[in-house]
């Protein structure tokens, strides 16, 4: 569907709609409003405004148990949002502009809501090929449609954003084996369990760790790692200013698979933290990173994430009038880590109080003790 040439859209988010999705995003997406201090404001605003409707459909599918009703519900939603005409919901209307001032396709937010629906059916992943689809689908459509906030748009650096967003995925689906378990869900593929002498009715059955699993969570991390190793030649394509909060995640979830390998690879009696020390070196090692824009500059994108790449090539970019905004607002070295401090403080709070809500859920299963980040750490 064509995006609208003119329509109300066209002009700026208006505050109050901007304001609700803030106050959305710090109540049920902490973490992802306090990464987003890392950027400019002529990034973070759109950012939030497009996480906030994510963050509600996630929501409607998953949560809220709406299931294939809900995305129909959401399907409408974007008929209208790409109709210039959203609906009279804060996160719809902020939208709405967004998807035409960047130029954001349709398919990769339908694509995203596919990947809600795999989610809440508990759908399993025969193969990496499968999985990647999946992390395509959930995590590589945000890393192109953040690609797209910033203003670019080459093919080879979406697909670098791509695979960013895969990496991140994986990263995140190798430190929660447990807990993906625990409610139902196995992500690693049946194929590299069943190479291991593993099932995945045993995993949700009994979910414990021991060497056969270990060996197949490194497998998923050595591919992270792989795809963490190109990004380099699409974060030298992004405007200096987002260079360091985007280079910042990727470090930080990397660490993640670090930390989960210096554990022994054990993600099902505990979770992987990253000390609050050791974050703070990375957000400076982010800001003053020399890049290489060779690494993955040659590299194909995988399969699973080529029709988001051909769907941001089909649309008509915006006026360019995006970068100019972002080099305006790029602040100095010394605002840009006063801010990761303080991200880094609030992160700390969040990770206290998700062990704590984890530590919950678990007595309250009836599953062994669980070891905590901080009694890991000790150990």
């Amino acid at each position: 569907m064509p995006l609208p040439e003119s329509s109300a859209a066209l002009r700026d988010p208006a505050a109050a709609d901007l304001a609700a999705c803030r106050r959305l995003l710090r109540a049920g997406s902490k973490s992802f409003y306090a990464a987003s201090l890392l950027l400019p404001a002529a990034i973070r605003h759109p950012a939030c405004a497009l996480y906030a409707f994510c963050r509600l459909a996630d929501d409607a599918v998953d949560i809220d148990s709406g299931g294939l009703a809900a995305v129909e519900q959401l399907r409408l939603r974007l008929d209208a949002v790409y109709a210039g005409t959203p609906h009279e919901i804060p996160a719809d209307r902020a939208l709405a502009v967004v998807v035409v001032r960047h130029g954001i396709p349709r398919t990769l937010l339908d694509a995203l809501l596919e990947g809600f629906v795999w989610d809440s059916t508990a759908r399993r992943y025969d193969s990496l090929a499968d999985l990647q689809a999946y992390a395509a689908r959930v995590a590589g459509t945000v890393g192109a449609m953040m690609a797209l906030l910033m203003g670019v748009r080459e093919p080879s650096a979406i697909a670098r954003a791509c695979d960013l967003g895969v990496a991140m995925q994986f990263t995140n689906i190798a430190r929660d084996v447990g807990e993906d378990a625990r409610n139902g869900r196995v992500y690693l593929p049946a194929d590299w369990l069943r190479d291991a002498g593993l099932a995945p009715e045993d995993l949700l059955a009994n979910p414990r760790f021991d060497a056969p699993l270990a060996g197949v969570i490194e497998r998923l991390l050595a591919e992270a790692d792989h795809l963490y190793a190109r990004v380099d030649s699409g974060l030298v394509r992004l405007p200096a200013a987002c260079r360091p909060g985007i280079n910042a995640a990727r470090l930080l979830y990397a660490e993640i698979g670090h930390e989960l390998r210096r554990r022994g690879g054990d993600s099902i009696s505990q979770r992987a933290v990253v000390p609050g020390s050791r974050k703070l070196g990375l957000l400076m090692q982010a800001y003053a990173a020399d890049l290489d824009p060779a690494a993955g500059a040659d590299v194909p994108a995988i399969p699973a994430v080529q029709f988001l790449i051909d769907a941001v090539a089909r649309t008509p970019a915006p006026p360019p009038d995006v970068a100019a905004q972002i080099a305006q607002t790029s602040p100095p070295w010394w605002q840009f880590r006063a801010r990761a401090l303080w991200v880094i403080d609030l992160f700390e709070r969040l990770e206290r109080s998700e062990r704590e809500r984890m530590a919950e859920r678990h007595r309250n299963s009836g599953w062994p003790p669980m070891a905590t980040g901080l009694q890991a750490s000790e150990s």
